[in-house]
């Protein structure tokens, strides 16, 4: 143990401003593998990960072990090249989002078309339900959806609940699939959206949802995208956003989700639209979902 604490000593005393530097730049990364990471089955992984890593660190440093120390170190290669299979969805969905990512070049929406687009999604979600007809509505924020717009029937028309409910309706060519909405327009419907392999709807109650509750899982989890389902089954509303869905909404608190969390997009500056974009911990978005889903608990 003595030999440990004089190492550490050791290190401290070696430390310039150049080292800060690397070690700031060396945990930003971890950091950033971190976020892209959250909310995934993959978390629970680079946990274990984690804890064994510092386990055995611990254990090679207090207790002498030639043969495990060798070990350990022989393995370590083949570690780090297991690691991009391993994480291989994860790692794809992240350069995905890097590669859709509207940050750069954001487009400024008014509070009134925020307003008159929640209207009409709650108008019409509402209705949607009480006649149960299913239906997956998603809402583009700041990362574009242009890939999947293309898989699906492009309109460029005025979203209105009577344009959301004529789509919708069973057996019409267009109501199998995603309408994809950006600002007042709804770009495209029929459209493909990603299915969801996280494996949160295969837990408990959830195991019951159906693709087009997979697909809006799958949406929010590539994209900031704001999906919103409503079931053909029992018409029960829900809404996914970061990779976590909310279920057993009624429109009034459809609408106070949606005016919490889709919100106006306001020129900023640029570190601040940095911070808004890719440091999510330090707004009140993942406040408001946790809340949501204490309540529907």
């Amino acid at each position: 143990m003595s030999e440990l604490i004089n190492n550490i000593l050791f290190i401290f005393q070696r430390i310039t401003w150049l080292s800060v530097v690397d070690l700031f730049l060396v945990t930003m990364i971890f950091w950033g593998i971190l976020l892209f990471l959250r909310n995934t089955q993959a978390m629970v992984l680079v946990r274990g990960i984690v804890f064994l890593f510092i386990l055995i660190s611990l254990m090679t440093a207090v207790i002498e072990l030639p043969a495990f120390s060798w070990l350990v170190s022989t393995s370590l290669p083949a570690m780090l090249l297991a690691i991009p299979v391993i994480f291989a969805p994860e790692i794809r969905r992240a350069l995905e989002r890097l590669g859709r990512t509207g940050f750069f070049l954001p487009t400024p929406r008014a509070w009134e078309e925020t307003r008159d687009v929640i209207f009409s999604v709650v108008r019409a979600a509402a209705r949607l339900s009480t006649r149960r007809h299913g239906a997956l509505i998603v809402l583009e924020r700041l990362d574009s959806l242009e890939e999947y717009v293309q898989t699906g029937v492009y309109l460029d028309a005025e979203l209105t609940p009577e344009l959301l409910l004529q789509i919708f309706y069973p057996n019409t060519p267009l109501h199998d699939g995603a309408v994809i909405a950006s600002g007042n327009k709804i770009t495209a419907a029929a459209a493909v959206m990603p299915l969801s392999a996280s494996g949160v709807l295969s837990l408990g109650a959830d195991r019951k949802m159906g693709l087009r509750h997979r697909a809006a899982l799958g949406t929010s989890e590539v994209s900031d995208a704001v999906a919103v389902v409503v079931s053909e089954e029992n018409g029960a509303i829900s809404i996914a956003t970061g990779g976590r869905m909310i279920h057993r909404l009624d429109p009034e608190r459809l609408e106070g989700l949606l005016r919490a969390i889709y919100k106006p997009m306001e020129p900023k500056r640029g570190y601040e639209k940095f911070l808004t974009r890719w440091l999510p911990g330090l707004t009140t978005h993942e406040q408001i979902i946790s809340q949501a889903e204490e309540l529907e608990t």
